[in-house]
């Protein structure tokens, strides 16, 4: 039946710029997003839907997270600093300066002690969120660096930059251990799976691709999108990855099937970031057109091979991979949705 495809739950409106981040706390009753605007808004999604706005940055917001205990937002910015947020009613920050230039991620560790930064001053700076200062700085990157995320186990960082390679960083021995590059443009994102032995990497040049950290083989190498790739997250199964494109959609790929099995509508224009909850039973999505979207999975309460059977005709309409298989309740635009407006 639909009801099996993914549903958009709601829109939310509070931002004037573009979106360019968003992320769910621990038990997915808050949401927060990040935008152009400079703005971070933390979203109480069980408490009727409220909102506070956190202002503090000088430039647009890049990036933001929350620590895996929901107890503290990291965000990065273009004023060149990151911030440290309680996200409470009122919305104290403390800054980490020491870049010196725009900060595109950060990311905290598993276990909520560090964060990482990555950076166009071509530098990846890991930082104590207890002590509230520089730990270490990480350089071999020759151009901007647009992302870097702790594995699960923190043992390694990985990042990616725009002198097209990828590196796998040591954060004991702080050296890098390894590096690919992709010559078909650079990684604009990249995350690791919940096992921590894949990361997935998303592409200027419209691609996702898989790569295998421990064999530095690539795995998996998708061409769904028709533009640039911004953004991507792993469901917490591992089975499946989410990704948010230039192009205007969102794209759900079953990984253990190797195929493209959901294309979702939602937002007008580019989609520029897109996050899974810790849980997966939702996700929400940010652009350009300074909506966000939360939507509800659905599909991974089924068996797998249901969901294979359920989609297998969907996807096999045109043989060409940049064709998209439409989902059969993807199309929101004719939908009266509740709209919900930032106090």
């Amino acid at each position: 039946s639909p009801q099996e495809d993914p549903v958009l739950i709601r829109p939310f409106h509070g931002h004037t710029a573009a979106v360019t981040g968003v992320a769910f706390n621990a038990n997915a009753e808050g949401l927060v997003t990040c935008s152009v605007d400079r703005l971070l808004i933390l979203w109480k999604l069980k408490t009727q839907c409220r909102a506070y706005r956190f202002a503090g940055h000088a430039e647009a917001v890049t990036s933001v997270e929350f620590s895996p205990d929901g107890q503290v937002l990291a965000s990065a910015s273009h004023d060149h600093t990151v911030r440290l947020w309680i996200p409470c009613i009122y919305g104290e920050s403390s800054v980490l300066k020491g870049h010196t230039a725009s900060v595109r991620s950060v990311s905290f560790s598993h276990d909520g002690c560090s964060v990482v930064s990555a950076s166009n001053d071509k530098l990846i700076k890991i930082w104590s969120v207890c002590y509230q200062r520089l730990l270490f700085t990480l350089f071999q990157h020759t151009g901007w660096v647009r992302c870097a995320k702790f594995s699960p186990d923190g043992r390694i960082i990985a990042s990616c930059g725009e002198d097209k390679s990828i590196n796998i960083w040591d954060t004991r021995n702080k050296i890098c251990v390894n590096s690919f590059s992709d010559y078909e443009g650079f990684a604009t994102f990249v995350d690791f799976d919940p096992s921590g032995t894949c990361l997935a990497s998303a592409g200027s040049n419209n691609t996702v691709k898989l790569w295998d950290i421990r064999t530095n083989k690539l795995l998996q190498h998708y061409k769904v999108h028709r533009a640039e790739v911004n953004c991507l997250s792993f469901h917490p199964s591992g089975n499946y990855l989410i990704t948010a494109s230039a192009d205007g959609t969102l794209k759900i790929l079953d990984l253990l099937g190797e195929r493209l099995i959901y294309t979702l509508h939602g937002h007008k224009g580019p989609v520029l970031c897109v996050a899974f909850s810790k849980g997966g039973q939702e996700f929400a999505s940010g652009g350009m057109d300074t909506q966000i979207l939360l939507w509800k999975t659905n599909f991974d309460t089924l068996d797998y091979e249901e969901v294979l059977k359920h989609n297998f005709r969907r996807t096999q309409i045109d043989p060409s991979p940049l064709l998209d298989g439409f989902p059969r309740s993807s199309h929101f635009h004719d939908e009266k949705l509740e709209s919900v407006e930032v106090s």
